[in-house]
């Protein structure tokens, strides 16, 4: 059970592309379940590859490296920073049971030609 403001970790489409599934609490662009506010994002920032932290404070992911912030509510949109593309974002649908369930990106993971297996 996902609670608002405190991610999960998760990895796809691999265990080496870490990211996190988190439940923001209001409606959003991409958002799934039945309140429409749970969200996936890669946390390896797509300036340098540097780990994100998530800020329940503002919904952000930021990056300690070169300080770039991605807006959650917004898609991962990048709001401050070096990085020059917005956070890769899990399209995600709700299974029967209940279970999560990512079926893409946005966006191509930092390091990576190709999102493909």
């Amino acid at each position: 059970e996902l609670k608002v403001n405190e991610p999960k970790d998760v990895s796809y489409p691999d265990a080496d592309a870490p990211g996190v599934l988190i439940k923001l609490g209001k409606r959003v662009p991409g958002g799934v379940g039945p309140d429409g506010d749970i969200v996936g994002f890669a946390t390896l920032c797509p300036h340098k590859g540097y780990p994100l932290a998530f800020n329940a404070g503002d919904k952000t992911l930021n990056c300690p490296g070169h300080y770039s912030r991605f807006d959650c509510e917004a898609g991962g949109q990048q709001i401050w920073g070096q990085a020059t593309q917005n956070l890769p974002q899990y399209a995600l649908r709700v299974e029967a049971n209940g279970d999560i369930v990512a079926e893409g990106l946005d966006e191509l993971l930092y390091g990576r030609l190709s999102n493909v297996l």
